[in-house]
């Protein structure tokens, strides 16, 4: 049983960064692909950032490219997310994923993630 724990969340002003982290325990953490996703009040859950396990290769959501930076400790068995350039509309609860499926590439469906934390909340006020 993998299990994932977020932190890094909290309150910052537009513009300003933060740095998520999600340390996980159990399974095969290098073997993973690992995911980053956020829900907004009324809003359903949606793909943020991916990291592929074979070679760190990321993938993001259109509207984070540029400001947010997937990565992976294989060592520490940690995925991180810097957050940059925050909107109020990156206010969210985030949360990591992990996706087993060592045999096809990154996903961006929250359908193939198979265990996931318990989230962090993020609020950037305007």
């Amino acid at each position: 049983q993998v299990q994932l724990v977020e932190s890094g969340g909290g309150l910052v002003q537009a513009g300003g960064s933060l740095r998520l982290s999600c340390a996980a325990s159990g399974g095969s953490f290098s073997s993973y692909h690992m995911g980053w996703f956020r829900q907004a009040p009324g809003k359903e859950r949606e793909f943020v950032a991916a990291v592929h396990w074979t070679d760190g290769r990321p993938l993001y959501a259109d509207s984070v490219k540029g400001r947010f930076t997937i990565s992976r400790d294989n060592a520490k068995s940690t995925v991180y997310l810097q957050l940059n350039s925050l909107k109020p509309e990156d206010t969210a609860v985030y949360y990591c994923a992990a996706d087993t499926r060592w045999y096809y590439s990154a996903s961006r469906s929250i359908n193939d993630y198979d265990y996931w934390g318990q989230g962090t909340q993020v609020t950037v006020s305007s």
